[in-house]
């Protein structure tokens, strides 16, 4: 079945997001008009990205700035040291608000789809949105791991239950080098408020 569906992603251009979902029986479901929540994006249009982007005009910012009054609100709202915000943002995105990972993370943090999905976050590629979700996903992290910074944000980058699952930091070396650039560039954003 996979040579089929990789078969059909190439004979079949797609002209909008493809959707996906399992059923109860495991029957695999396609479609470009969700009718159900339970859809996920399985194939998305490149061509509709390249349309939202220009639409937004966002490229790499050069001006980070320009973010700082989404991440002051968010920082009040959440309890969420701006100093942490932006170092997340900056290992995650470089300030770069279209930004999709090879994973499917989008945004200045990098929200996964399912994530995203579950903090009610309708658009990742808006800053606005994206920050948002991001801090209140932070937050969550910090209250579980009782406010351990490095705890959190190995969560972050490795995943709740991998965090869960070592008790502690995940020995794999991107997880523990972003866990330290994080906090690097964290002290570097304090010094400056």
């Amino acid at each position: 079945m996979v040579g089929f569906l990789a078969g059909l992603v190439v004979a079949v251009p797609a002209k909008s997001d493809i959707y996906r979902y399992d059923d109860d029986e495991g029957v695999a479901h396609f479609t470009d008009a969700p009718t159900d929540k339970r859809f996920v994006i399985f194939l998305r249009d490149i061509r509709k990205d390249k349309q939202l982007r220009t639409k937004f005009r966002f490229t790499k910012s050069s001006n980070p700035e320009e973010f700082d009054q989404i991440i002051k609100t968010c920082s009040d709202r959440y309890g969420v040291s701006e100093s942490l915000i932006k170092a997340v943002i900056h290992a995650e995105s470089g300030y770069n608000p279209n930004a999709v990972s090879n994973k499917g993370a989008s945004g200045l943090m990098q929200l996964m789809p399912g994530t995203a999905r579950d903090l009610k976050v309708s658009n990742s590629l808006d800053p606005k949105d994206n920050v948002e979700g991001g801090v209140k996903y932070l937050r969550f992290l910090l209250d579980t791991f009782h406010g351990d910074t490095s705890l959190a944000l190995a969560a972050y980058n490795a995943g709740l239950s991998k965090v869960a699952k070592y008790g502690g930091i995940p020995p794999y070396a991107e997880t523990r080098t972003y866990v330290a650039r994080v906090l690097s560039y964290m002290q570097s954003y304090q010094a400056k408020l």
